[in-house]
């Protein structure tokens, strides 16, 4: 697994195409032949960009669920709805479907956001909106989420 790192922002053509900032370009180049899936993100308003590796290793996971259960036969229809195969071109341009441009509320500008192994792509406003969330503290959430690990080969405790 790669790791991603960074937030970048761009603007978004009149035909819904995104300008890969040129570090972040850098760091998908070893996908690039192979392709990405873009789809709906599961919890918030923005889409997410997997390597076509990633997405591989998500479905061999998703693909263990018997979908003679039906919660699991719903959960792979809405996790993959609107699911869609893209390519970044010569330009370093990812064109995004006019259903996920919709889905996501892009509008004029974008940020790439890292999220360890994929890609957010969120509005702008969205998400700076996000990540101010006053409702969420930040300390609280990462106590409750990181708390328990303990690893003490990396200084984590």
């Amino acid at each position: 697994m790669d790791t991603i790192v960074g937030t970048y922002e761009c603007k978004v053509d009149a035909k819904g195409r995104l300008l890969l900032p040129a570090p972040l370009k850098k760091q998908l180049a070893s996908s690039l032949q192979n392709g990405f899936v873009l789809k709906r993100s599961v919890f918030q308003p923005c889409l997410e960009l997997y390597p076509m590796q990633e997405w591989v290793l998500m479905t061999e996971k998703i693909s263990k669920l018997n979908r003679f259960v039906k919660k699991n036969n719903d959960f792979i229809r809405r996790f993959t709805a609107g699911v869609k195969i893209v390519e970044i071109d010569a330009l370093g341009r990812l064109l995004v479907p006019k259903d996920l441009v919709l889905f996501a509320n892009i509008s004029k500008e974008v940020v790439f956001s890292s999220a360890i192994n994929i890609v957010e792509i969120w509005d702008k406003d969205l998400y700076e909106k996000s990540i101010g969330d006053e409702e969420i503290d930040f300390a609280d959430l990462a106590e409750e989420v990181m708390g328990n690990i303990n690893d003490n080969d990396y200084g984590i405790s």
